[in-house]
């Protein structure tokens, strides 16, 4: 069906469709994450937030595309939930601002607005990772550019754009050889271009959304889950080792990791006019990853820079620079080679997981008066984790971790429910960092936050046991950082799929345990396979093991292992509590 132009009321059709399209195929690209393990839901989190904006844009459609564009990234804004939600709101995000001077949009401003909403995706993640969601948005929309100036009609265009981000979801296990290895595309992509199809479908009338044939193939179909490359992305037969382990930590070019603020209003600006192109310009030189946000203020700054001298001289010409972090990446690679922070694979990529209802209590205004010095948020599953983060303090506990994603708007939420003048918040898991630092942005300038970036449950409790209440916030934000960097994560759950990872043949059914970022055992047996991780988790030096026991965990078998790790490891002390998580029968944590 030919069309020219798309208003508020097809706009809101397409989403609606494309929401509509993801649901259906949400399992499907469940299917496609990474590990086998049966938390892996990128396609439950992106339905999950896609809904979110949908039922935004039920309530207050409009016939100017412009309004429901904005209204629609409101929605995706506080819904998002894991990394690939908080990836597709920023898309929207962007298309929302390029679109908002607009009631229609004609094929070059939709193209442009495409556009837009990758260069706010990509500014919006720290570290872009090519071979993801952003890649295939990427593609398709410089494709929609391209293709704009040869044609009038949206459907046509929308047509291209979606081949194109067929194509470039077929080509993403080339630019990311742990999805060649497993043979999948990425999850991500795969749920953009289900959303894509979407909007194509209600063009067409609710016709076919078959686009045509392109030289790279096209993306997997539903059917065949877990989907499997197309011919000409067939499976290395040589064994792919780690995305971290491909990278050498002498490559890391940029390897400072700067994060500060610049107050406008305090110290000796030189120049008074803030030019933030010419700024972005000047970071560049010796710069990447580089976010600038500002207003009359404040300017929010992030680069991963060779030379943080110049970068704090060039910031100091601006005004006062406040509350500023630097970080060793070459020091955090090594760190996670040797050590391994994180327990899932890949946090920007893969493992995604399903959201169930937050218990926190409405928002409060904080009252002016009688505020603490400080509060704690904490990401949990399962009660007995939860208790002990409320021994230690912490006021408001989020389910979520390895089962369920907190939103963005549950943060938000949790933050206002707080009367504290600085508030820490502990993800406990890498795929809810995004979230918790959208939340933390999103409040910029009425509450001061600090996202401590836990990546499991045994690192947040690390934090918070490091956190001391007499000591200033940049110290404990100092020894809270230095606390998840010694903790080993481990954890022991079901592959729920057969496949090949670095060697290790694993079957649907069998107990896997995972730790440095891969998983390090395979057994028919719980016990051997929970022996075989900790000992590959055990090195010389190691002092303790807390062992948090999951809502499935045989109590004859935790006493197997405790009698094991005595006789084997008699210099280790073992500690063992009732965590009551879902899905993983332990949580291993391994300190010095």
């Amino acid at each position: 069906m030919s069309k020219r132009s798309i208003n508020g009321t097809d706009f809101t059709a397409m989403v609606l469709a494309g929401a509509e399209k993801l649901q259906q195929h949400a399992e499907h690209v469940n299917s496609l994450n990474v590990f086998p393990v049966p938390d892996g839901d990128t396609g439950t989190n992106m339905n999950l937030t896609m809904t979110a904006g949908s039922n935004e844009l039920k309530k207050n459609n409009t016939a100017s595309v412009g309004q429901c564009a904005g209204v629609l990234s409101k929605g995706l804004l506080m819904g998002a939930r894991g990394n690939s939600g908080v990836i597709l709101s920023q898309l929207f995000r962007g298309l929302g601002r390029y679109a908002a001077q607009y009631d229609e949009l004609n094929t070059q401003q939709f193209a442009a607005a495409l556009q837009t909403g990758v260069d706010t995706a990509y500014k919006a993640v720290v570290k872009p990772v090519e071979g993801t969601i952003l890649t295939v948005a990427k593609e398709a929309a410089r494709h929609a550019v391209y293709y704009a100036r040869r044609t009038t009609d949206v459907t046509e265009l929308m047509t291209e754009v979606l081949a194109k981000a067929k194509e470039a979801l077929a080509n993403t296990p080339e630019l990311l050889p742990v999805l060649k290895q497993v043979g999948v595309v990425d999850s991500g992509g795969q749920g953009l271009v289900y959303i894509y199809e979407g909007f194509l479908q209600h063009l067409m009338g609710n016709g076919s959304t078959a686009a045509p044939a392109t030289a790279q193939g096209q993306a997997p179909a539903p059917a065949a889950a877990p989907a499997v490359l197309t011919k000409h992305d067939n499976v290395l037969s040589s064994v792919q080792s780690s995305a971290q382990s491909q990278l050498s930590t002498e490559d890391i070019e940029f390897l400072y990791d700067m994060e500060f603020f610049i107050n406008r209003l305090l110290g000796n600006s030189i120049k008074a006019n803030f030019d933030e192109e010419s700024f972005r310009k000047a970071l560049a030189v010796n710069g990447d990853s580089i976010i600038v946000i500002s207003d009359d203020e404040t300017i929010k700054v992030h680069v991963h820079s060779k030379t943080p001298g110049e970068v704090l001289n060039l910031a100091l010409q601006y005004g006062e620079i406040t509350q500023i972090h630097i970080l060793n990446m070459r020091e955090q690679h090594r760190d996670l080679l040797s050590a391994g922070m994180d327990i899932a694979p890949m946090p920007e990529v893969f493992a995604d997981i399903p959201k169930e209802e937050s218990s926190v209590q409405a928002p409060a205004v904080p009252p002016a008066d009688d505020m603490a010095l400080y509060g704690f948020i904490a990401v949990s599953s399962g009660e007995g984790i939860s208790d002990i983060f409320r021994s230690l303090g912490v006021d408001a506990i989020l389910s979520g971790g390895q089962t369920m994603n907190p939103s963005t708007e549950d943060f938000v939420n949790a933050i206002s429910s707080i009367s504290a003048k600085h508030i820490y918040i502990l993800p406990n898991n890498s795929n809810i960092v995004l979230a918790a630092q959208q939340a933390k942005e999103l409040l910029e300038g009425e509450r001061d936050i600090t996202v401590i970036p836990s990546k499991s449950i045994p690192q947040g409790i690390a934090a918070a046991f490091a956190f001391q209440e007499d000591d200033a916030v940049d110290t404990n934000t100092s020894n809270m950082l230095e606390a998840i960097s010694q903790v080993k994560s481990g954890q022991v759950t079901n592959a729920v799929r057969d496949t090949v990872i670095e060697e290790l043949e694993i079957k649907s059914g069998q107990y896997i345990g995972i730790s440095n970022s891969k998983i390090v055992s395979a057994a028919d047996d719980l016990l051997e396979a929970s022996q075989a991780l900790l000992t590959s988790m055990l090195v010389n030096g190691d002092e303790i093991i807390t062992i948090l026991t999951g809502a499935e965990a045989e109590e004859k078998v935790t006493e197997s292992l405790e009698n094991w790790l005595e006789q084997t490891f008699p210099q280790v002390e073992v500690e063992v509590h009732e965590g009551g998580q879902p899905l993983y029968y332990y949580l291993f944590s391994v300190e010095p």
